[in-house]
């Protein structure tokens, strides 16, 4: 059995090789350009989420969650420009308006889709040597899936209505069983289909299952200062906010390198010529 100082001393030999191996990859690089084109993609994003609410009938996501938690927190007419242009949206022509913010959403998402694809290449240490028709397409098209998946998780756990007793108890376990697996399908898409050369399928699983754990996590962490701390009536609160925001998708961007790299090092272990993770750890690469 290993003992406390084996143990310290192979936690520290574990993060120093992540540490190296972020720093050799420039993965802090590509993750502060990843965050920037998730706040990019933000705003058609949430014209997307509202427009599929007036979609399905669901304006009282807006109206009985979300509006009432934004009022105490907005001064009035800044509140009530918003709640305004909600509506707007609600009483548009569903139709048109989902498929102009769809499209701009998967042109913007399109564009992290190509951070990723760059910052993968660098983690697997290969060069994209790919054509641009090749490239944009492939991006377009996985932007298309992180867009749908994550819409659709969304949607599956907010929009779903709510019913009464034991089966809304079984509800909330599909709903969020489904959007876990939603996600997790999108994060193992873009781990299998980004990079130049991809790895076997059974590296793409690990990571993926670390990423969406601790994405959950930081979520929820952001959410409850959203809901308990956020201030918006000042404008040290907003920028506060906004600094907040932009931390959760720096984070996120993090995570999701984290999670990539975390594969190629375990798969690393399983080739009689590297060293990874796990050998590191528990000395079981080789």
């Amino acid at each position: 059995m290993a003992t406390r100082t084996t143990v310290v001393k192979r936690t520290r030999g574990a993060i120093e090789l992540l540490h190296v191996r972020f720093a050799d990859h420039e993965l802090l690089t590509y993750a502060s350009a990843l965050a920037f084109q998730v706040l990019k993609s933000l705003i058609p994003l949430t014209l997307l989420g509202l427009a599929l609410l007036g979609a399905v009938g669901r304006q009282d996501v807006w109206t009985k969650h979300i509006a009432p938690a934004l009022k105490s927190r907005l001064d009035p007419p800044v509140f009530h420009a918003i709640d305004f242009a909600v509506e707007k949206i609600f009483a548009s022509n569903s139709a048109g308006l989902i498929a102009f913010s769809a499209l701009v959403t998967v042109w913007f998402v399109s564009g992290g889709v190509r951070g990723i694809m760059g910052a993968i290449n660098r983690i697997y240490e290969v060069k994209d040597e790919r054509p641009f028709w090749v490239r944009w397409p492939l991006s377009l098209g996985l932007a298309l899936c992180v867009v749908a998946g994550v819409v659709g998780a969304t949607l599956l756990v907010e929009a779903v209505p709510k019913q009464d007793g034991a089966l809304e108890i079984l509800l909330v376990a599909v709903r969020w069983l489904g959007a876990l697996a939603a996600l997790i399908a999108v994060t193992g898409l873009l781990v299998r289909l980004a990079p130049v050369r991809p790895r076997p399928k059974r590296w793409a699983s690990a990571g993926a299952v670390l990423v969406i754990a601790t994405w959950i996590v930081a979520s929820f962490a952001f959410r409850w200062y959203v809901t308990s701390f956020a201030n918006f009536k000042t404008a040290v609160g907003q920028l506060t906010v906004f600094l907040v925001l932009m931390a959760y998708a720096y984070v996120s961007s993090i995570v999701l390198l984290v999670g990539i790299e975390i594969d190629e090092l375990l798969r690393e272990d399983a080739s009689s010529e590297e060293r990874g993770i796990l050998d590191v750890l528990f000395g079981l690469g080789r």
